[in-house]
């Protein structure tokens, strides 16, 4: 029996269909892993192409991994010199070979979120730039931006003339790149970036990379932006053989530069394409699939497709529409330790998903009330610790001396009493030179005005050297040892003998165990390779699927993830989709709040909870909330029992929000004091329409006067029933 035959008819013709532009239209859990793993397969054992002749790309090291691992299994001897990667470490592996060519050093370092910010703090400083008006995480974002629709910092200026603002932004863009090259670093968009100017730019760098990738394969297509689209089409240009694989109804990261016009013009792209559809799912049962169908059915632009089951319909999908947040949460903390206590689920069965990050922490604290064990899906990535980043800083320091923000990351870590003063007069000096920061500290015996530390500078100096001299004659593990050893650092921790102090530590074992098994998995480990691999680390790779606890996340976190048992609370509209959706005057964005709820759907294999709060706690405000339109896309049949109908006014009862709004009354208020003028008398009554800045139109359901402000229910024709002051709503009578 063939391989082969294990596969559906559609996903054989994907298979067999080796030649030419070929979009596979994969419906979520339809086995696209599969079709592209056997696809690999079937071009070196029936087609004779070599291994080192085939390239799949995907987004995540987790799916990376999974896909490498299956290959594996499938060819085996041989399958090692098929390059299946990330994006972004498909273009490291290219520019460290020949990024000199763009003018950069061969070990440049990879920047990270926080390392960026280090040098958008720096650049604002230089530029004498207001920070109260120019964000800097603003203008990271408006870099980023440019770079993934391939913008240049020349071109963004040149662009810009006509616009004071945008000039601001630009002539720091212009001095965040300068500052970029004068480190010999790249941020995560230059990883693209810059591979796709070196193909761009060089036809020699170019011939090689058509002619040693002959088949190409990329995952996820609708995920992909401007610069990525580009790339892969230089990569393809001569040879077309192009599968792309995706999903246009899981298109949910346009905030991150994706362009679902890659996956819907691709046919128009490449005239020639041949387009397959995988509609037979192989994760839900049908109800759930049913759900997922009619839901994103509601969505006007897509390329219809229907997902459809063999594993039967399966439980109907159950709803509950909770008071208030807490109620919901607690329900769901109830059922989870009721289907573990009966042995009907383990922990890492279930999964959390929401909209926002800020719904995790009633579930939190409900789960350490009842001793479930949990994890968060997109907290602070192992890697973006405190002690992690200081130690890698050594690192990066020893492995590229112009990394100005490492070197000065650990300059005084631990504490070498060399102030901030001592530190401006080595820039000072740097900049007049046009060197870079650790060169000066080089030369700190000629920086004017410096004095006594001097003394303390030319250890640290001394120290990076001799580790240095010492890359390629001494083991990494031994290397870090002994920086571990010298600097005290750990030692330090211990002293301070707190649960902190024991926890960081914990963290640096951790990565002793990582470099100690890089060492031994590689032939050659290099110690730019392993910071390399380190910094592609996302914070998906971090969830461990052999541990048995609750998986929390934001419905962004969970794409590519499955579980038996998922909850979707929060489906409230306002919250999901988000108030700002609704009122959007682009239907596209309610679009992709759809995908994004089919994306929630279709994680769940065998059981789907929905949930919903009337009354929920939002940025100190209360609101009231409609139960979410995208539930009410649902056939009623669908649900174990019906959802009431809406009721035109919530029913005052006592509860938390009545708490909390006696206690506006009859206390004073504490921390931050606000200003209340109350009016004398309002505009508007209770039956008349209303304006209000962010909500949009609405009428006045209810007023009632307080001492200190008059509290105004409304409803809005967009956002539901909101409760608030009057002094603060400042809401304009329509007349």
């Amino acid at each position: 029996m063939s391989i082969y035959d294990s596969l559906n008819d559609m996903q054989q013709k994907a298979v067999y269909q080796t030649e030419g532009p070929l979009l596979i239209l994969a419906g979520a859990g339809s086995g696209k892993t599969r079709v592209l793993t056997h696809r690999i397969a079937y071009l070196m054992e029936e087609k004779g192409v070599n291994p080192w002749n085939i390239m799949a790309i995907t987004f995540t090291n987790k799916a990376a991994k999974e896909m490498r691992e299956r290959v594996d299994q499938l060819i085996g001897y041989g399958s090692e010199s098929v390059w299946v990667s990330t994006f972004h470490s498909t273009c490291v592996r290219i520019l460290r070979r020949f990024i000199d060519r763009l003018g950069y050093d061969n070990n440049f370092t990879i920047y990270d979120t926080d390392d960026q910010k280090t040098v958008m703090k720096e650049v604002c400083k230089r530029l004498d730039v207001d920070t109260k008006i120019y964000k800097e995480k603003n203008l990271l974002g408006q870099i980023s931006k440019a770079k993934n629709e391939m913008i240049s910092a020349e071109e963004f200026y040149a662009n810009s003339a006509s616009d004071f603002r945008q000039r601001k932004v630009a002539e720091v863009y212009m001095e965040y790149e300068k500052r970029m090259r004068a480190n010999n670093a790249l941020d995560f968009d230059d990883l693209l970036l810059k591979t796709v100017q070196l193909l761009e730019n060089d036809e020699q760098v170019l011939a090689y990379y058509q002619d040693r990738f002959l088949y190409i394969m990329v995952d996820e297509y609708q995920d992909t932006n401007t610069v990525q689209f580009k790339f892969v089409s230089l990569l393809a240009r001569k040879n077309r053989n192009l599968c792309v694989v995706g999903d246009d109804d899981q298109s949910i990261y346009k905030f991150r530069g994706a362009n679902i016009r890659n996956i819907w013009d691709f046919e128009k792209t490449y005239e020639e394409a041949v387009v397959i559809k995988l509609e037979q799912n192989y994760r839900s049962t049908q109800n759930i699939l049913d759900a997922a169908n009619s839901v994103i059915a509601k969505n006007t632009e897509r390329k219809e497709k229907r997902l459809w089951t063999e594993n039967g319909k399966g439980e109907l999908i159950d709803f509950h529409h909770f008071d208030n947040g807490y109620e919901e949460a607690e329900y769901v903390a109830y059922d989870i330790s009721k289907k573990v206590r009966k042995g009907q689920r383990r922990y890492k069965d279930c999964a959390i998903l929401y909209r926002t990050n800020a719904q995790s922490r009633m579930f939190e604290e409900r789960f350490i009330a009842e001793n479930i064990p949990y994890k968060i899906v997109g907290g602070v990535n192992f890697y973006g610790r405190k002690e992690i980043k200081d130690i890698l800083a050594y690192l990066k320091t020893i492995d590229n001396g112009r990394d100005d923000v490492a070197v000065k990351r650990i300059i005084n870590v631990p504490k070498r009493g060399i102030g901030l003063a001592s530190l401006s007069k080595v820039q000072d000096y740097a900049d007049g030179r046009g060197i870079g920061f650790y060169d000066a500290l080089k030369e700190a015996e000629e920086v004017p005005g410096l004095g006594r530390a001097t003394a303390k500078i030319t250890p640290f100096v001394t120290m990076i050297q001799k580790y240095r001299s010492k890359l390629g004659l001494v083991s990494l593990t031994d290397l870090l040892d002994e920086i571990l050893e010298e600097t005290g650092y750990v030692k330090e921790l211990e002293l301070e003998d707190t649960d902190e102090a024991r926890a960081r530590i914990e963290n640096i074992d951790e990565l002793i165990s990582k470099l100690a098994t890089y060492v031994e998995q590689e032939e050659t480990p290099t110690l730019g390779e392993f910071l390399e691999e380190v910094a592609l680390v996302a914070d998906i790779d971090s969830l461990e699927e052999d541990s048995d606890y609750v998986v929390l996340m934001t419905l962004h976190s969970a794409k590519g993830l499955e579980f038996p048992n998922v909850y979707l609370a929060g489906m409230e509209d306002g919250l999901f989709p988000s108030f700002m959706t609704i009122t959007s005057d682009d239907p596209m964005e309610i679009e992709e709040e759809r995908r994004l709820c089919y994306v929630g759907i279709t994680r769940a294999m065998e059981e789907l909870h929905m949930s919903s709060a009337r009354m929920r706690m939002v940025r100190g405000e209360t609101q009231y909330n409609k139960i979410s339109r995208f539930v009410r896309e649902i056939p009623s049949d669908l649900f174990q029992h019906e959802i009431e109908k809406e009721k035109a006014k919530p029913e005052e009862k006592v509860g938390s929000y009545q708490v909390a709004k006696q206690a506006f009354r009859s206390k004073p208020m504490v921390g931050k004091q606000f200003t209340v003028t109350k009016a004398e008398k309002l505009s508007y009554v209770e039956g008349d329409k209303v304006n209000h800045r962010m909500f949009g139109i609405g009428q006045v359901l209810n007023i009632t006067e307080g001492g200190r402000d008059y509290e105004v229910t409304v409803e809005f024709e967009k956002v539901g029933i909101k409760k608030m002051f009057a002094s603060f709503a400042k809401l304009e009578k329509m007349s």
